[in-house]
């Protein structure tokens, strides 16, 4: 046996509690033949199990119905005597055999339940509940033997949260009841929606109708942003607040409905569907029950004493007395009222009762009596020493105990006929499911609920909720999906900053700085690219920085590079001239070899410039440093050798004196070569210490990368100019004081001339190298190397070719031995 507790009947009739006579029975009026459909589909779901061959079979099920009248203490009185039998006479107190009933399918209040569950919980007696849905029931501890078909208040708080996270309302508004039902869905949605979204105002809507407190609420939704706004409440609670809502024509707000309302038929007219057509709401699964529509309407009047609702439904129904009821109080209360015959045309009612075109409360019923009619089938089936219980053993099918059926219920796990996988987890909660409804108005006017998605917990991550796009209908302009939020999503390319002193949700969208970026919408943060990378335009995206070095197609690089090699052809123009004319006098005066190593030395320095043009390399980092080095150093060291011979041939010609005997030619060779000796082994140490290598600066400029020779030892590198310095100053003091010597000797004011140009080209070159950005940098240097190499070029050659070429006259023993210069 199973039993049932519904709630069909809406009012009672207390009995006189006077305690001078027996008390009567407390009365049940205004039955609810629509709600009856719910009691009904748990006796057409048990006749459908006997019937089953492959469930249970062998074995038949009954049942007994109870009515609790929406009152506690009947709810309380219903189940003590389905658990006790009390209106069985007891002979002996005899407890072996089965239980007046194994386990209990109801009740359907929340508050009845907890009473109910936890007298049950004592005895381990199964309540499986249909529309009990506080989430307090959840409650193993507390109530261990409870469990229900419907989802609980958490669940629905969740659904309504994924839905708004769906399409993307960041700002909604919330009205709930002012009850358990309503203040408990606004703190767990609160807790909910923050991790996602902001709450734009809050308002409790009371239980008794207060105009003033209706007023407030309307104009906080008519003053908000926010044009989503959830409800949690009952159908009857919001009757005055949609009507306000209605009188003032408030649109353009997308409603969303708990399902205490969503379905509710109260407000569903087609005078409130103007503000309220295109709702979302949160409703009980729907499902289809084949053959219950025949089994209700085959439905008659039984007068036995122990099936009473099967007669007020059917006096309900057609609204007359059965003459047996009229006799038991006075006739006069009855004048008027037409008599029941029992043969009613029930079909040709058009009830609640019969519409099985919106089964929700009634699927859950039947869901309840499959799960407890699988549990059976899975106690019945044990094998005989494999049982789950002590030693092993299998329950007893004559002597089943309620306990024994939690056992089996809480593992239950099967599949309807819908296709639904029916289960329980660990808090006796089944599997959550729920449909999304949308309120509609067809062509006719009339408005309609129609199924546009559905929310299954046991589905994947990814797919546990389902929204059919083409069937819901968008109350608003285009009839697209609204926007709801306090701030527009801050596009890629810039970050949220918060405003101060408001939600997080209302904030200010900045662009990123340069360099700077951001790939997700509403992004917090910009992150910085990779040094090698700079932000696009946009912001949005990391590119690839323009590298930036001296090449030889870059007009820069090829103007110097036209130059380095008009320097080269003037070096060897020069040296050509001097080699064809070095019989002559002006040629052979003054070691003709150290000026054809001049010259070659200064090819070299133009030609060194060329290799600072062009894509850094190991190989030209390191040889444009150590040409640079060794051939002005070769350079440097032939000026100083040429000066010191002028001195010395000047105090050669004094009487007595004989210093050039000291200083012949291989002296003078081994002079130049000793001093580039000394840069060369300069040179090895750097090389072999750091030598200098591509380096790709990124510091310098923040959109280019700079593609340079770092020198590695900036100790080496220091050296090598310093010893470069060094010997172009003494070179530079040597030839100044020789500045006055005799004209026909004195080739010394030349070479002071030249060193005046060096050392000024290279003094201006250091701030100008630090200064430079990026490839000019190394443009300054080549222009250093190329300046001071065509002054000493000019200054010491090119009046020596413009005797040779111009003035050959002069290019004779006699002119060069002319009278000395007179001192001053």
């Amino acid at each position: 046996m199973l039993g049932g507790i519904f709630e069909i009947s809406s009012t009672t009739i207390l009995p006189d509690l006077s305690f001078r006579s027996k008390p009567d029975q407390w009365r049940c009026e205004g039955f609810d033949v629509s709600v009856f459909q719910t009691a009904q589909t748990m006796a057409f779901a048990i006749e459908e199990i006997n019937k089953d061959s492959t469930l249970l079979p062998n074995l038949t099920l009954g049942y007994r119905l109870y009515d609790n009248c929406v009152k506690l203490p009947l709810a309380l009185r219903a189940a003590t005597t389905l658990i006790g039998g009390m209106e069985d006479v007891i002979i002996n107190y005899d407890c072996e055999g089965l239980p007046p009933v194994v386990a209990i399918v109801g009740d359907p209040v929340s508050t009845h339940s907890i009473a109910i569950s936890r007298m049950l919980g004592l005895f381990g007696m199964p309540l499986v509940s249909f529309y009990a849905t506080c989430s307090c029931l959840s409650n193993k501890q507390e109530f261990p033997s409870f469990f229900r078909t419907i989802p609980s208040d958490a669940f629905q708080v969740k659904v309504i949260v994924e839905i708004i996270k769906h399409y993307g309302w960041t700002w909604v508004g919330i009205i709930a009841s002012e009850d358990d039902y309503g203040q408990y869905a606004v703190r767990t949605f609160h807790e909910e929606v923050t991790k996602y979204a902001c709450v734009a105002f809050s308002e409790t809507l009371p239980k008794v109708k207060q105009k003033n407190k209706v007023s407030q609420i309307i104009n906080t939704i008519k003053q908000s942003t926010a044009k989503v706004i959830v409800v949690f409440s009952s159908g009857v609670d919001l009757n005055a607040l949609f009507d306000e809502v209605v009188s003032q024509n408030i649109t353009g707000r997308q409603w969303i409905g708990s399902e205490a309302w969503s379905t509710g038929s109260i407000l569903i007219n087609k005078e409130k569907i103007g503000s309220f057509a295109g709702t979302l709401g949160i409703a009980i699964r729907r499902g289809a029950i084949p053959e219950l529509q025949n089994y209700l309407l085959k439905v008659r009047p039984d007068f036995d004493p122990k099936n009473s609702l099967s007669v007020q439904f059917w006096e309900s129904m057609f609204d007359c007395k059965f003459q047996d009821n009229m006799q038991e109080q006075n006739s006069s209360t009855w004048s008027g009222v037409k008599a029941c015959t029992g043969f009613e045309d029930l079909p040709s009612k058009s009830t609640g009762y019969s519409d099985v075109s919106q089964l929700r409360d009634s699927y859950n019923v039947y869901k309840a009596v499959y799960a407890l009619a699988h549990a059976l089938h899975s106690l019945v089936s044990c094998e005989t020493g494999k049982g789950p219980f002590k030693n092993h053993n299998c329950a007893n099918v004559r002597n089943t105990q309620p306990w024994q059926l939690l056992h089996y219920l809480k593992k239950v796990n099967f599949t309807n006929h819908l296709g639904e996988r029916i289960a329980f987890d660990e808090n006796g909660d089944v599997l959550g499911i729920y449909d999304i409804i949308n309120w509609q108005q067809g062509d006719d006017g009339i408005v309609t609920i129609k199924n546009v998605g559905v929310f299954d917990k046991s589905a994947l991550a990814s797919q546990e909720l389902y929204l059919d796009e083409n069937e819901i209908f968008w109350n608003f302009d285009q009839r697209k999906v609204p926007e709801s939020v306090c701030s527009k999503s801050c596009e890629p390319g810039t970050r949220k900053a918060t405003r101060k002193g408001q939600p997080v949700c209302c904030f200010d969208c900045i662009p990123c700085a340069d360099g700077e970026i951001s790939t997700d919408i509403d992004s917090i943060e910009c992150l910085p690219c990779q040094p090698e990378f700079w932000s696009n335009h946009g912001r949005n995206q990391c590119i690839m920085k323009e590298i930036e070095f001296l090449s030889y197609e870059d007009s820069m690089g090829l103007t110097l590079t036209t130059t380095a090699l008009t320097g080269v052809c003037l070096s060897l123009g020069i040296l050509s001239i001097f080699i064809h004319y070095r019989h002559t006098p002006v040629v052979k005066a003054n070691n003709s070899e150290l000026s054809f190593l001049l010259l070659a030395s200064l090819t070299l320095c133009f030609f060194c410039a060329l290799c600072f043009i062009g894509q850094p390399t190991n190989l030209s980092c390191m040889l444009r440093h150590v040409m640079f080095g060794i051939s002005f150093v070769l350079c440097i060291s032939c000026i100083l050798v040429k000066t010191i011979v002028v001195i010395m041939a000047f105090k050669a010609a004094l009487p007595g004196n004989n210093l050039m005997k000291w200083f012949g030619v291989p002296q003078q060779r081994g002079t130049v070569f000793f001093f580039t000796l000394i840069q060369s082994v300069i040179c090895i140490v750097w090389l072999s210490t750091a030598p200098p290598v591509p380096n790709k600066n990124t510091k310098i400029q923040s959109v280019k990368i700079i593609f340079e020779c770092d020198v590695g030892s900036l100790t080496g590198f220091s050296c090598l100019l310093g010893y470069i310095g060094f010997l172009a100053g003494i070179s530079f003091i040597l030839a100044f004081l020789a500045r006055n010597l005799p004209d026909s000797f004195n080739e010394a004011k030349f070479i002071t001339f030249s060193m005046l140009i060096f050392c000024a080209v290279w003094i201006t070159f250091i701030p100008a190298y630090i200064s430079s950005p990026g490839k000019y940098t190394v443009a300054v240097e080549i222009f250093a190397i190329l300046a001071s190499s065509f002054g000493v070029l000019f200054a010491i050659f090119l009046p020596k070719c413009y005797i040779i070429l111009i003035k050959p006259e002069k290019n004779n023993k006699k002119a060069l031995m002319g009278k000395p210069a007179t001192k001053k």
